[in-house]
Order: C-alpha cells, then sequence, then structure tokens
C-alpha cells in the first residue's frame, strides 16, 4: 500500500528501457500499432512498484474501485523497428476527484528522437457497481505525491507533441 510521507521527494515520471520484439512487429519491420498500447502499459506496470512501493493491486482491493479507460489519444511520430532499444516514459499529467490523464511517450534509446505520445484518459469506478466514485486516502496520497497537475484544459496532444519534440532538440 502507497504510505505518503510528506519529506519524501517522489519522482512523476517512470522510465523503461525495452527492446522492440520481433513478434510485435509488421511486415515493414515497424511495431504494430496496437502494440504500442502493450508496451506502454507493460512498462507503466512495471516501473510503478519500483518507484512508489505499490502495487496497484493493493489499491483496488483496499477500496473495492479501479480506474477503467474511457479515451485513448494517441500519436505515431516515428516508427519504432524491430530489435531497437527504445526509452518509456509514463506519469499522470492531470487528476481531478475521480479521473486520471496519463501520459506515456516513448523515444530512441538517446532520447533524442520521439516516437509516440499515447494519453489515456481514466475514470475511477466501484467494482461492484461500476459507478463513478472519489478519489480517497491512500488513492489520493498517491495522487497528490506522483501526478504532476498540468494545466490541460488549454493542450492537446498535437501541441504537447511539439513541446516534447522541442524539449529533445535542447537536451
Amino acid at each position: 500500500m502507497f504510505d505518503y510521507d510528506p519529506d519524501k521527494h517522489y519522482p512523476t515520471e517512470t522510465e523503461s528501457r525495452v527492446v522492440i520484439r520481433f513478434q510485435d512487429c509488421d511486415p515493414l519491420q515497424h511495431l504494430n500499432n496496437a502494440k504500442y498500447f502493450d508496451y506502454f502499459f507493460n512498462a507503466r506496470e512495471d516501473q510503478v512498484p519500483k518507484l512508489y512501493g505499490l502495487e496497484i493491486i493493493d489499491l483496488i482491493k483496499t477500496y473495492k474501485a479501479a480506474w477503467v479507460v474511457y479515451n485513448h489519444n494517441i500519436s505515431y511520430v516515428k516508427p519504432a523497428m524491430v530489435g531497437e532499444w527504445v526509452r518509456i516514459m509514463s506519469r499522470i499529467l492531470w487528476h481531478n476527484h475521480n479521473t486520471i490523464v496519463v501520459e506515456y511517450y516513448m523515444t530512441d534509446d538517446s532520447k533524442a528522437q520521439l516516437k509516440t505520445v499515447l494519453w489515456s484518459t481514466m475514470r475511477y469506478v466501484t467494482l461492484a457497481e461500476g459507478k463513478s466514485t472519489d478519489h480517497s486516502g491512500a488513492v489520493q496520497d498517491f495522487l497528490k505525491a506522483t501526478s504532476g497537475n498540468m494545466d490541460i484544459s488549454q493542450l492537446d496532444i498535437k501541441d504537447r507533441v511539439k513541446t516534447l519534440i522541442s524539449e529533445f532538440r535542447k537536451g
């Protein structure tokens, strides 16, 4: 379970290094569009316990609620190729009382070239009825500690892609 420590700094971004597998690619040796989701979700699932000491399943069991995706917005910038090592970053961009937006993005291994950006919008719902419910307790603490809480009201994914590309050029 997530045990919030107000004196501790929690990173807002996870990072994984993975290789693009042959079985996940199309005949042109590009990562299949649908497979990006698997790579993104697996990377986050691997990193959250390492960074925050939290298994999401523990929150689900304790609060009898889970996040359900109701919107994906993905932008494919450059293809990931078979055998290529890539970096996958993720972060909670924004949250309110019952919704989160998680951003995932993939770069080449040196973080010089943006490949893909995904925004997943999720609603927090009860397991029994599937009805929207508010974040509370350790869930709320986790979101407060780890979210960038960026103002995304005037931002769309195209703007975000431009910003990330600009950051990579500077870095």
